[in-house]
């Protein structure tokens, strides 16, 4: 398998994309730079629990609803060998895992890594106060309050590699990259809750390169965010330079198999002070392939 590098945009409107457990669950942030953060964790259980949803076994799940350890969920196999480990269990053959086999633990480094997200824009926090229907006992006359945090408009990007070298320790397959494409277009809006719903991917880009060797380097690095107001709420209210990442592709065009994409209509690129309708018109004799 060759090396694939990505870039992928999400935006959350008036919701709460990963919250701190140390800070009373308030969505993360680079205080300084009022930038919201999102662990690559996070992205990675949207991943999985898509995959879930679609019928592929994953070994990071919940089992009977309730939390389990890595070694319980070995020890209730009636085959733990390598070889069904890597054919039944697509999360691990993707983010690799640390498991417990017959005593002996098995470290496998996964070939699909994504570093923290964060936001191209600086974000503001919304506090609102919450009462439940439910009362703290039964001598109360009114349910509990609680806070509920939220970003007003965050658009947040994520850049992450596969790497064709480990891809052959853990048996990835290209029908696995097929379908990680296709969960990174459809996870996030198909597994919203009442915190996370407000949430939609904006584009997403594969390059697949022609060996597993090239890397680029962080794609993030070549776009640029324009806001029209100093404060953004809504994916209307922006537009994206592209002309970095543009030149970055064309230049390095012999070294690229295909790249493999979803853009969404409601944002806008801009290249040259242009909008670009077509991605294909500005990245040239390089093969593209939509993620549907």
């Amino acid at each position: 398998m060759n090396n694939s590098e990505i870039l992928y945009l999400y935006d959350a409107k008036l919701t709460n994309p990963n919250g701190d457990p140390d800070e009373e669950n308030r969505p993360r942030m680079d205080y300084e730079r009022e930038i919201n953060l999102v662990s690559d964790l996070r992205l990675k259980r949207y991943i999985r629990d898509y995959l879930y949803q679609e019928g592929h076994d994953i070994f990071v799940r919940r089992v009977d609803d309730k939390p389990v350890t890595a070694d319980k969920r070995i020890k209730e196999l009636k085959d733990s060998s390598e070889k069904w480990i890597l054919e039944n269990w697509i999360d691990v053959r993707m983010f690799g895992a640390t498991m417990t086999v017959k005593g002996d633990t098995k470290t496998y480094i996964g070939p699909v890594q994504f570093n923290w997200g964060y936001s191209l824009n600086k974000v503001e926090l919304l506090e609102a106060s919450i009462t439940s229907h439910f009362s703290a006992n039964e001598k109360a006359t009114q349910g509990t309050i609680g806070k509920d945090y939220r970003v007003k408009y965050s658009l947040i990007a994520f850049s992450g590699v596969i790497s064709g070298r480990r891809a052959e320790k853990t048996q990835l397959k290209n029908e696995d990259v097929l379908l990680l494409d296709n969960a990174m277009k459809n996870a996030i809006p198909n597994l919203a809750t009442r915190s996370k719903i407000g949430q939609y991917p904006r584009l997403y880009l594969r390059v697949e390169y022609r060996d597993n060797q090239t890397i680029l380097g962080d794609l993030r690095d070549y776009i640029d965010l324009k806001e029209k107001f100093e404060s953004i709420r809504d994916i209307n209210e922006l537009t994206l330079e592209i002309d970095k990442l543009v030149n970055l592709l064309n230049e390095n065009k012999e070294k690229i198999n295909k790249i493999f994409y979803y853009i969404d209509s409601s944002l806008k690129l801009i290249m040259k002070g242009n909008i670009v309708a077509n991605i294909q018109e500005v990245i040239q004799n390089i093969p593209f392939e939509e993620i549907v």
